[in-house]
């Protein structure tokens, strides 16, 4: 200790002794102790992107933007601060390999999905490639899964055009059988984003299917229910995947594929504290989010926000 009273290290923030930050809270795992409460799981991983991404590094700028934001809810009057929250690091990317990456993403999150059942994983991509194995994982540990695809896109490529790319997952998942179509609820699919052929699969495989102008005119909320409702007698457990470029371009610029037209932050934060107050919702993940074309890490900030959105509706759901 400095015996300069006002020295301090380089770079120490401000600290208010009656706040506490979400990044205060979260401790580094050992990958001994045995896991209660939530972790978090970066995956990152952007070289299979359709566009050019540096989502690879977003799951450092998410981690930075927690720093930000408190652990107190104002309008739950919820509290965090008392959550067991872990970082479990990075899964190691091979620097050429797209195939050996996922399957590396793949291998980590089975072994700690199964040997670690009493978790809550919290996944950071990356870009939606990861979503393939993440899910594949989280369905091989928790059996029967169902998915809430929040997502401008439907994610059923063909794999002959690219191979394995961000915009193939869910067609990944399906024919490997790793979900089942009647368990995969897609919401803010956007106009001018898809082409018929890819939602005519969709169909085919009975995925529901909620597009933009369906959320524009119904309540979220209402989409939400109605989607807990169809699977909750027919899976064991249900996954949240978040595509950030579901918000519009306007909230949430740092996205690779931008679009007009998408849903608002507000809305979709009320959604994913609805979703986070469900039992049977026990994982959820965050893809496609490049920092380097973001401004002042406004995307990032807004994935730190669904993290907290998330906890708070599972901390309300458990008081309840």
């Amino acid at each position: 200790m400095s015996n300069y009273k006002y020295l301090q290290p380089a770079n120490t923030p401000f600290n208010d002794r009656f706040t506490t930050k979400a990044a205060d809270i979260i401790e580094t795992w050992d990958g001994i102790e045995t896991l209660k409460g939530v972790g978090l799981l970066g995956a990152p991983l952007s070289k299979p992107s359709i566009s050019h991404s540096g989502a690879v590094f977003a799951p450092g700028t998410i981690r930075k933007a927690l720093q930000v934001f408190s652990t107190y809810s104002i309008e739950a009057d919820i509290d965090l601060a008392d959550w067991n929250f872990y970082d479990l690091g990075d899964v190691k990317m091979h620097v050429t390999n797209i195939t050996e990456s996922q399957t590396r993403i793949y291998k980590t999150f089975s072994r700690i999905f199964s040997e670690e059942p009493n978790f809550l994983p919290i996944v950071l991509g990356g870009d939606n490639s990861i979503t393939f194995p993440s899910i594949q994982a989280f369905a091989k540990a928790k059996g029967k899964v169902g998915v809430i695809q929040f997502d401008a896109h439907h994610d059923v490529r063909n794999l002959e055009d690219g191979g394995p790319t961000n915009g193939t997952p869910f067609r990944s998942l399906l024919e490997t059988k790793s979900i089942e179509g009647k368990h995969l609820v897609q919401v803010g699919i956007r106009d001018f984003s898809n082409s018929k052929i890819y939602r005519e699969y969709c169909e085919e495989h009975g995925v529901s299917i909620y597009t933009m102008k369906d959320v524009r005119q119904r309540a979220l909320l209402e989409i939400m229910e109605e989607s807990i409702d169809l699977m909750k007698n027919e899976v064991d457990a249900i996954y949240v995947s978040l595509d950030m470029d579901v918000i519009d371009q306007s909230q949430a610029p740092g996205c690779p594929a931008i679009g007009p037209g998408g849903m608002d932050t507000s809305s979709l934060f009320e959604a994913i504290a609805f979703l986070g107050e469900q039992s049977l919702v026990k994982g959820l993940e965050i893809v496609e989010i490049d920092p380097t074309v973001d401004f002042r890490d406004m995307t990032s900030r807004v994935a730190a926000h669904v993290i907290l959105n998330f906890l708070k509706g599972k901390q309300k759901g458990s008081i309840r």
